[in-house]
């Protein structure tokens, strides 16, 4: 019998995915990635199985570093901001 992780093993992870998931430069990854990290957690979350619990646990900490490395990706070569967002001043 596989023992599910502890629940602070959870929040951490929840708050790294999440934090990673806002580092994003680009509205839209952000956003999908911030709202993709909230379901998933909320599976998490609803699952009483401790071996489901346990594999679902495991694909987030794969999903996180997968998504780490996209997030610099993304700061890397991020693009022009979207009109949604918060535009900086222009200075004359």
């Amino acid at each position: 019998m596989a023992t599910p992780p502890a629940r602070k093993a959870i929040l951490d992870l929840y708050a790294s995915t999440l934090r990673t998931a806002k580092s994003f430069s680009s509205y839209n990854f952000r956003t999908y990635f911030v709202r993709r990290t909230e379901d998933t957690f909320r599976g998490i979350q609803a699952e009483q199985d401790p071996i489901k619990l346990s594999h679902a646990y495991k694909e987030a900490v794969k999903e996180l570093s997968v998504l780490r490395r996209c997030a610099v990706m993304n700061q890397l070569y991020g693009g022009a901001r979207l009109a949604v967002e918060e535009q900086s001043e222009v200075r004359t």
